[in-house]
Formats: C-alpha cells, sequence, structure tokens
C-alpha cells in the first residue's frame, strides 16, 4: 500500500545545498521532507570539498615550511601518505552520515532515505530502501537539489574500463604507484598535484590548457609548479583512444604517444543530475533546466526549484548554499503572500551574485583565488572595463616565504569606477578572496576603496600597489 502524507516544501536531495533549504524552509515557519538516496551531506562532505582539500593541505603545509630559511632545515621528512588518509578519512566521519541524520531531525525536517520521483504537480513518490512506497504532495514547493554527476568523454575503450571518477580518487585508500589525470579542470588539476605530493608519478592530460577559466598569468604560475614538482603536463592534447594492457591503463594521445599508469582519473567536468527524476512526464525538459534568480524553475506551473548544480547556474558548493538560502527565503515568502512572480535584484530572495560576483579557489600550491568577471567576460557583457596587474611583491610576501611568486589583477568598470572582477594567484592567496569579494557586491567606489589601508607588513598590501598602479 502507497502510503500518502502533504507537507509544505519537498526537497529532493540532502547535500548541502538541500540541507541548506530544508533547514532554513523550517526556521520560517513551514514543514519540509528531505529525500536522500545516498549519504546526508552529499558529494562535498564526503568525495569533493572536504576530503579533497584535505589531501591537499599536509603538502602544501610541508612545502610552505621548506620555503623559508630556518624551517625548511627542521624539515627532515616527507609526506606520510597514511597519515594523510587517515586524516582525510576523518573529515568525512569515515563515510558515515550518522552525525548529519541527527542534525537532519534536530532542525524538525523529516528525512526519507529512498529514490524520489516527481510524480506529479507539487507531488513525489519515494522508493524508500526498505522497499515501501511513500507519496508526499506539497502545499508550496518542490525543490531540486540533486547536485551533479561526471561528464564522462566519448573516447574509444574507456566506457569497458574500471577508470577513477574523482568520488574514487577522494575516498581511496592507498596511493597508486603512478595515475594519469584525463583534464585540466579545477578537480583534475588539484587532485594530481595532491596525488604526486603522495609519491605518485602523475601525467596530466589536457585536451587545451588547463584551468581554462581563469586568468592565464595566474594558471601560468600553477602549471610551472606542477611541472618543478615533476608532474608531467600534456596541454592541447587529445586522448584518442583508451586499453589496458598488462592491469595498467594505456592511452593514445596523438602521433603514435602514449601514457601509461596504473590508474586513470576521469574528470572532465560534470552536469547537473536532473534526468530520471520523472520531470519529462511533466513535459519539462530535465537537461536545460535553469532556474531563475529565486530558485523557481521558468515555465513549470510556478511550483518547481531547483538550486545548486541542479538549477545550472553555478557549480559550486558555496554558491549553491547562498542560493539555498535565498530560494528557502523566496518559498516563505510567497507561501506567506509576501512575494510574487519576480524579486528585485540583491533582494533577500534573489541570488543576483550568482551573475556578477561568484568567488571560487583553486586549492592548489600555489593557489589561484578570483572573484567576479574576467576582464574577456566583463567586455563580451558589454561593460566599458580596463585592467592593471602586478606581480605580488610586496614586504608581506617576502615574509611569507623566500622567492615568494605571485601575481595579481583588478578588472575595473570605467563608468563606474568601481572593482567588477579580481584576481590573485600565489600561496594561501585564498584567504585574500573575502575583501575583494565584498568590494565587488558593495560596489565600492575606487575613491573610497583607497581609504581601505591595508596592515603592514601582509600580503594585502599588495591591494594599495594596485590601486597605485592604476593611478589612485
Amino acid at each position: 500500500m502507497n502510503e500518502t502524507q502533504t507537507t509544505d516544501v519537498i526537497v529532493i536531495g540532502a547535500g548541502a545545498v538541500g540541507e541548506n533549504v530544508a533547514g532554513r524552509v523550517v526556521q520560517k515557519g513551514l514543514s519540509a521532507v528531505l529525500v536522500e538516496s545516498d549519504l546526508v551531506g552529499g558529494e562535498c562532505s564526503y568525495w569533493a570539498c572536504m576530503p579533497s582539500k584535505a589531501l591537499l593541505r599536509p603538502g602544501t603545509v610541508l612545502n610552505a615550511a621548506r620555503a623559508v630559511a630556518g624551517a625548511r632545515e627542521a624539515v627532515t621528512g616527507g609526506i606520510d601518505p597514511q597519515q594523510v588518509l587517515a586524516r582525510r578519512t576523518s573529515f568525512t566521519s569515515n563515510w558515515d552520515d550518522s552525525s548529519q541524520e541527527e542534525w537532519v531531525e534536530s532542525a524538525g525536517i523529516r528525512l526519507e532515505r529512498g529514490w524520489a520521483v516527481v510524480s506529479g504537480e507539487r507531488e513525489v513518490t519515494v522508493d524508500r530502501k526498505d522497499g515501501s512506497k511513500i507519496t508526499y504532495r506539497a502545499t508550496q514547493a518542490v525543490v531540486l537539489a540533486t547536485g551533479s554527476t561526471p561528464t564522462i568523454p566519448p573516447i574509444d575503450g574507456l566506457a569497458d574500463l574500471d577508470y577513477w571518477t574523482t568520488r574514487d580518487a577522494t575516498s581511496s585508500t592507498d596511493v597508486p604507484a603512478s595515475l594519469a589525470v584525463l583534464g585540466g579542470g579545477v578537480a583534475g588539476v588539484e587532485l594530481a598535484q595532491a596525488y604526486a605530493r603522495l609519491g605518485a608519478e602523475v601525467t596530466v592530460i589536457a585536451r587545451s590548457g588547463i584551468l581554462g577559466n581563469y586568468p592565464r598569468e595566474a594558471t601560468d604560475l600553477v602549471l610551472a609548479a606542477l611541472r618543478d614538482e615533476g608532474i608531467t603536463v600534456l596541454t592541447d592534447t587529445a586522448t584518442k583512444a583508451v586499453r589496458k594492457e598488462g592491469g595498467a591503463f594505456v592511452l593514445d594521445v596523438g602521433d603514435a604517444a602514449t601514457v601509461t599508469a596504473e590508474r586513470l582519473l576521469v574528470s572532465t567536468g560534470r552536469h547537473p543530475h536532473t534526468t530520471g527524476l520523472g520531470l519529462e512526464e511533466l513535459g519539462i525538459d530535465a537537461k536545460k533546466i535553469r532556474s531563475d534568480a529565486t530558485g523557481l524553475v521558468p515555465d513549470a506551473g510556478g511550483w518547481l526549484y531547483a538550486v545548486g548544480d541542479a538549477g545550472g547556474r553555478v557549480q559550486l558548493t558555496h554558491q549553491g548554499k547562498y542560493e539555498a538560502r535565498m530560494t528557502a527565503d523566496a518559498i516563505a515568502a510567497r507561501a506567506n503572500g509576501a512575494l510574487g512572480d519576480t524579486a528585485e535584484d540583491w533582494s533577500p530572495y534573489t541570488a543576483t551574485a550568482d551573475e556578477v560576483a561568484v568567488p571560487q579557489v583553486v586549492f592548489t600550491d600555489p593557489e589561484i583565488a578570483m572573484v567576479g568577471r574576467t576582464l574577456e567576460q566583463a567586455r563580451k557583457d558589454g561593460v566599458n572595463v580596463s585592467e592593471t596587474s602586478l606581480p605580488i611583491a610586496v614586504a608581506g610576501s617576502a615574509l611569507h616565504g623566500d622567492d615568494y611568486t605571485g601575481w595579481a589583477q583588478i578588472v575595473v568598470d570605467e563608468d563606474r569606477k568601481v572593482l567588477v572582477g579580481v584576481t590573485f594567484a600565489g600561496p594561501e592567496v585564498s584567504e585574500m578572496l573575502h575583501s575583494a569579494t565584498i568590494a565587488i557586491v558593495g560596489e565600492v567606489p575606487l575613491d573610497r576603496l583607497w581609504h581601505a589601508v591595508p596592515a603592514y607588513p601582509t600580503v594585502s598590501e599588495v591591494w594599495l600597489r594596485l590601486l597605485e598602479k592604476y593611478g589612485m
């Protein structure tokens, strides 16, 4: 017998984004059901953000110590791979989500473990893991927070092989002797450096360059660091076929060249996980979902929302959680009759920053930290912009590490005299990013930003040098 119940909001997907939607609508006085077929906490907690950064951090710390005379002499050993892997596992709670389940219950959210299908307007049917079924009808909204799934390229022979995806790489209990990484995006490059520092011989194969969404001056610093550490990086290289020989992966990369490795990591991007949810039967093209700034899926009847990767806007955990907060507030406001079909930019109900102020970090060593638009993106958007850039060479960077190498750029809207983009590249520059995010979101005029004095001697003094070079 299929039980039927009613709730205000149904959230499909209990990752960080779905948890935030459900938790916030409950805080606003609505009831919520959260449906999850895997671990509560989602990709970021168990297979992405947290474990990947845990794999990277020990190598970064060790490298930082070796970069300072007096400290480097005290470093007598190298990375302990098993300790790194054990620390990584501690951050995933050994892939046990019981503490997350406890949080869901304490927040007043009902959790359903199973597979959800949108079975009608404002209706979701759950195939529970115990074999039973239940149908929920939502008085207000159904929210897709189903995340994304790896995009696997159609390379001859690949589909039949036991390659790694990022999930496998971040959860591995051993370090392969050699690793080939297919893809030069953020995840691939980060994991390439992590595994190289753990002792693997690593080759990165990129169809074009690495980290193509970032300024070339910044990515060149990362590329040089990878190669200096012994990582082979093949750029502008197509992979024609993959096969197994004697237990090893062999990749044909053109001109009769091959790459051989014990393990193969395929990290060639991700796409929203929105198919198989029953949306097509409701006349909704699941592959083309792009939610509006309040999270609402256009032309779906005013009850279906999509947030995070599922919304087709920005594939970053922190941005998805931001969207979740705005969407939850929009759902609650519409339930109370306080919000109509649309909302103003920068209101409590719109994820306006998705369009103009997305902060993002590549956690390699050196790091790249960027917010807003690159020079090329801003020009494509029709903004009258200029750019100012320079090496990071201030007292704070010299103190941070011997032979510190970094780069910084600001992109200025010349009509409004405000920043629309900022990029830093260098060791641990991610900690400077939030000041740039505030400047862009707050549209701080340059003549006022000139009065924001960086403390001496910190790496943030590069702000002063950028503004001076700009002409302040």
